[in-house]
């Protein structure tokens, strides 16, 4: 059980991008359910597994935590984990179902995605174009395909030879759920990765056998963890913020399009996001984007 927790805390910590103050808060509440469902399973006969975990179980902890006399925002923050991680284990196929769904909990509030500027975004990809060496071709696709798919990292990585048609400028992925998705692409970025495929990975190739796109200098499937180092080089020799994250693209990419007129119906089908509440978050930061924009322009808001 302990095993699909460190997985959890890697995929936040890569994809997600969380501080380590959060991973740390996770790995205690995570810790702690942890605990709890090894004394449930155990008192119901049963091997201490997550997926021996069920909804009565997840209320059964829900009342130990308010037993405990924590205070709201912290059992909150437990519950929240909690979703989150049987969130995770439904999506990469550990568990069938979700024990905490329609389970509720204190709403305390969501935290806005934090996009970078289009000028921003503009000077990241450009990096790769200022090094000589092989990877760099590879990490220009990478980076020019994030931005024009809005993928998350892990669609990303997952991305095998022929899943990118580079005559058709488009890319087709499998998000959450194991959900096929087509997604076009702008021309800069089918091009990047013709150019990869032409130049840098032969050379990085080591079995004609090897499916993967995006391979690392062993010539095997790129990792979570492999991408993350790759992007934190580029966002510091682009000068930008050490918080930039792998989901920093995602997020710009949503909402430029949102900015640039897309409507939200179009952006959650290329994101992915199964309810359409989840891209509505993006609206927020465009709204914003709107009230600048005629604070600046308007004559009377001067």
């Amino acid at each position: 059980m302990k095993e699909d927790i460190e997985r959890f805390l890697t995929y936040l910590t890569v994809e997600k991008g969380f501080s380590g103050n959060t991973i740390a808060a996770y790995h205690n509440d995570l810790s702690q359910l942890a605990s709890f469902a090894e004394e449930y399973t155990t008192r119901r006969g049963v091997m201490p597994a997550w997926a021996n975990v069920n909804r009565q179980g997840v209320l059964s902890y829900l009342l130990n935590l308010k037993e405990r006399n924590y205070a709201a925002t912290t059992v909150a923050r437990k519950i929240a984990a909690a979703k989150s991680f049987f969130n995770f284990m439904v999506a990469e196929g550990n568990l069938k179902e979700n024990p905490t769904e329609n389970v509720g909990s204190p709403n305390v509030g969501r935290l806005l995605p934090k996009p970078i500027s289009v000028s921003q975004v503009r000077r990241l990809l450009e990096q790769p174009t200022k090094v000589a060496a092989t990877e760099a071709k590879r990490d220009r696709a990478m980076l020019e395909l994030l931005y024009a798919s809005g993928m998350r990292v892990s669609e990303l990585i997952s991305l095998n030879l022929g899943d990118v048609d580079v005559a058709g400028d488009f890319v087709r992925c499998f998000g959450k759920g194991h959900k096929e998705r087509l997604i076009p692409i702008y021309r800069q970025a089918a091009l990047a990765v013709a150019e990869y495929l032409k130049e840098s990975r032969p050379r990085l190739v080591r079995s004609d056998s090897e499916k993967a796109l995006f391979l690392n200098r062993r010539g095997e499937r790129l990792t979570r963890q492999g991408f993350w180092q790759i992007l934190k080089g580029y966002a510091k020799s682009a000068g930008l913020d050490a918080q930039i994250t792998p989901h920093t693209l995602r997020h710009s990419f949503a909402t430029h399009m949102l900015s640039g007129g897309a409507d939200l119906r179009s952006v959650q089908e290329l994101l992915g996001h199964a309810n359409i509440s989840t891209t509505q978050v993006y609206t927020h930061l465009t709204t914003e984007h709107v009230r600048r924009t005629y604070e600046k322009s308007h004559p009377r808001a001067k």
